[in-house]
């Protein structure tokens, strides 16, 4: 058994510790109430893009786009795959960076003509680890989403799909469902597939509206699926932004409880020893009384 000295080094090292996880939960609870509002206010912008190229598709005949090419003539074991992966700067937040690389591990191994962009200091550092090929790092921290940020991502995401370099764009975020519950993503950014905006089913008996685009549905096309895409991976940005706050939260909540439960456990200890100590240097003393009263 411990020492009575040892415990309470144990006991103000876990006292220290549980500050600073206090600590940790505070700024991230901070942290997930502005990236829910950037969230709230972003998702109008984003459904409106899906909402026009809806309306675009519906009342023009785009029967050949470049970012709806889904390239049929190139073999499906020939085919360049892109994939965005988004994952943290930093740990303890669970199992959310861990999902996530998981995830983009099994993709790579089911693809063997594979182009990794990576976000994120924790991404960049778990691919160079293993010496997996990154074809771009970017090199800002994902922990204030912006539309900056998101153009530059997909500016050299479209950039190599429109040089053919890339015959499909994946992307893998983390969404955050609820407060208890975030689920690891992945989705096609490119080629746009029709049927994913053919989801609204319009009444025969509705008069559409008249639409004119100038010059052409395909160049109004050009100028919108750029945004759209720009959009999404914003999206996917401060949906993972909010994601690893609520797993930090989360993470560190349930060390703070650990620790309340280590320092009830310890002091229940430490009041034994302390009271065993007392007891063994009460019997010590009655028991000298008694050696100086037989020698009288």
């Amino acid at each position: 058994m411990a020492n009575a000295r040892e415990i309470q080094s144990r006991i103000k090292s876990i006292q220290d510790t549980r500050k600073i996880t206090n600590a940790m939960y505070l700024i991230s609870s901070t942290k997930l109430k502005k990236s829910r509002k950037l969230l709230t206010d972003t998702e109008p912008y984003f459904y409106t893009m899906q909402d026009v190229i809806r309306r675009i598709l519906r009342h023009m005949e785009v029967n050949e786009h470049p970012f709806f090419d889904r390239r049929q003539q190139v073999p499906e074991k020939k085919r360049s795959m892109g994939l965005i992966v988004i994952t943290g700067d930093k740990g303890l937040a669970g199992a959310y960076n861990h999902n996530i690389l998981k995830m983009a591990h099994a993709w790579m191994e089911k693809s063997e003509n594979n182009h990794l962009y990576v976000v994120g200091e924790l991404g960049r550092q778990y691919f160079a680890a293993r010496h997996m090929p990154v074809e771009e790092q970017f090199h800002y921290t994902v922990q204030n989403p912006s539309m900056h940020r998101a153009r530059m991502i997909s500016s050299r995401v479209l950039e190599d799909y429109m040089d053919k370099k890339l015959d499909e764009v994946w992307i893998i975020y983390t969404e955050m469902i609820n407060s208890m519950k975030m689920e690891a993503r992945m989705e096609q950014l490119l080629p746009l597939k029709k049927e994913d905006f053919s989801d609204i089913v319009i009444p025969t008996d509705i008069h559409l509206e008249d639409i004119r685009m100038v010059p052409s549905p395909e160049a109004v096309l050009d100028h919108v699926v750029p945004n759209y895409v720009t959009g999404f991976i914003f999206g996917s940005l401060v949906e993972s932004f909010c994601s690893e706050q609520n797993a930090r939260m989360m993470a560190m909540q349930s060390a703070s409880d650990n620790a309340g439960e280590l320092l009830n456990e310890l002091s229940i200890e430490y009041n034994r020893v302390r009271q065993a100590a007392i007891t063994q240097e009460i019997t010590e003393v009655i028991g000298g009384a008694k050696a100086q009263k037989k020698k009288r």
